[in-house]
């Protein structure tokens, strides 16, 4: 969760339905061929099913996936899935209760759990997991939180702790790593297999020695950003090309100002083409790792925050 005292949307700022999916159409027609619907929370838009449905029908898209917290998901699981939603990854930093409620601030990890169960009887497949490990707080649930995502026979992804957006507490002691969560998993499963697979993907995959797979996501220590090809559109159309930008290119004003589907492919192509963005390679090489952004940086830009600019 955001810091307690933190700056809201104005919501006359916010795209609706109908202007994200005619952005969404200009992206589709210079070549992008995967969605992902994120937050924030996406299950607290109204009626989401009435994006999801339009977005699925677009013809050249191969891949329309959702994250959640889960909090919401059992009660809107199904309807989901029948507007045509392909899959879900559901974050999930903790299976202990005292955990989650100091996590998100709400005692939902039952919503969550019930969430998962509820996706995957509405016919999804089982969702990816997204855990976050911090160390000295849930790195001792590495092998529990593996355990639980074998028993779903869904993939986890351990993602290193990024110091991005609103994470005013980071530092770099609390990062587990790629290296050492191969370690302790070897030590408890045994010898555990990289995947070779040809993907821009941002998790490495392994395989256990009884064929459970998981995925490591190492941006903090390994960053990947030389063969990264995601961006992702804000609330309130800021289209920025790296989570670590501190600014990015506005859509909503040229789309409000009567810009075609070809304007704003256009746009979105000269923008892409001169991109330098090297933003967790840059941090990595910085001689002094600490707090990327400030509170009161995060008080006055509210595009600094990972609940505006998503996960």
């Amino acid at each position: 969760m955001p810091e307690e005292d933190y700056v809201w949307l104005p919501r006359q700022d916010v795209l609706n339905y109908d202007e994200m999916v005619r952005i969404a159409d200009a992206f589709l027609v210079a070549g992008v061929d995967r969605i992902r619907i994120t937050g924030g929370e996406p299950l607290l838009r109204r009626n989401l099913p009435a994006l999801v449905e339009p977005l699925s029908a677009r013809p050249g898209l191969q891949d329309l996936a959702l994250t959640t917290n889960g909090v919401l998901l059992a009660a809107q699981a199904r309807a989901l899935r029948a507007a045509g939603l392909h899959r879900l990854t559901v974050s999930l930093d903790t299976l202990r209760r005292e955990r989650f409620i100091q996590i998100s601030r709400s005692d939902a990890l039952a919503s969550v759990l019930a969430g998962i169960d509820a996706a995957i009887a509405a016919g999804f497949p089982p969702p990816k997991l997204d855990t976050v490990l911090i160390r000295g707080f849930n790195d001792d649930e590495l092998i529990p939180l593996l355990d639980f995502a074998r028993g779903l026979d869904a993939e986890i992804r351990f993602i290193e702790y990024m110091d991005v957006g609103g994470a005013t507490h980071w530092s770099i002691d609390q990062v587990v790593s790629r290296h050492e969560i191969l370690a302790r998993l070897e030590e408890h499963y045994g010898h555990v297999t990289p995947i070779q697979e040809s993907s821009s993907a941002p998790a490495v995959r392994y395989q256990l020695p009884d064929g459970a797979t998981f995925g490591i996501i190492a941006s903090t220590t390994e960053p990947f950003c030389r063969t990264c090809d995601r961006s992702r559109l804000t609330a309130d159309g800021v289209w920025l090309l790296c989570l670590y930008a501190l600014n990015g290119t506005d859509l909503r004003g040229p789309l409000r100002a009567g810009a075609t589907r070809d304007d704003l492919r256009q746009l979105i192509e000269t923008v892409w083409k001169w991109r330098i963005d090297r933003g967790a390679e840059s941090h990595l090489a910085s001689k002094r790792r600490d707090v990327l952004i400030p509170i009161a940086a995060l008080k006055r830009n509210t595009h600094l925050e990972m609940h505006t600019r998503g996960g």
